[in-house]
């Protein structure tokens, strides 16, 4: 346990680095040694935790936010999660947009996927576990991936562009596409086993 302990705190203090070099270059401009030289590890440490900066960055990214989002009641809870996204982003403004910046659009949207995914499936199976009905297996998969697709797809598009698109009626739409369109599949006797 005091392994896991201390190599996470390790993994914290590079990503403080990381995100105090994201405050003045792109991504791309910052090295491992910047890294290693602002948080007092050595090379050895660094590559012991991580493969490489985008892997430092994945990290940080998940730490911060996906795996936090994924602790909420998210039958109930996911218009806090939706909102506790919105949140980080707009407080890790600048962070976010070098990311995106540097990696681009796709490399940040693979970054969201995966946890984006798992968040997902797990809203279903609790609507399924909720209304005692359960989906055919295929159809529970191509609905995690649409929605994992829309939902990854609105962030970066409300990412890139604040201005026009309000943040509460995306958090309003989002929620109400959620429950209605998983009210009407549950509901559907031909999308069930």
């Amino acid at each position: 346990m005091k392994h896991s302990v201390t190599s996470r705190n390790t993994k914290k203090i590079m990503a403080a680095s990381l995100k105090k070099a994201l405050q003045s270059k792109p991504l791309s401009k910052i090295t491992v040694s910047e890294i290693i030289a602002d948080c007092g590890v050595n090379r050895k440490t660094f590559y012991y935790h991580f493969e490489d900066i985008y892997a430092l960055l994945k990290w940080m990214l998940e730490e911060d936010a996906i795996d936090v989002v994924k602790h909420f009641d998210l039958l109930v809870d996911y218009e806090k999660a939706i909102n506790f996204v919105m949140d980080y982003v707009e407080e890790n403004d600048h962070i976010i947009n070098c990311v995106y910046d540097s990696i681009g659009r796709d490399e940040l949207k693979r970054f969201f996927s995966t946890d984006l995914r798992d968040i997902i499936a797990s809203i279903i199976e609790a609507a399924e576990n909720k209304t005692g009905k359960k989906l055919h297996a295929e159809y529970k998969e191509f609905l995690t991936e649409f929605y994992m697709e829309a939902l990854t797809g609105m962030l970066l598009d409300w990412i890139r562009d604040r201005e026009k698109k309000g943040r509460q009626a995306v958090v309003k739409y989002t929620i109400k596409t959620i429950q209605d369109s998983l009210t009407g599949i549950l509901a559907d006797k031909e999308s069930l086993l």
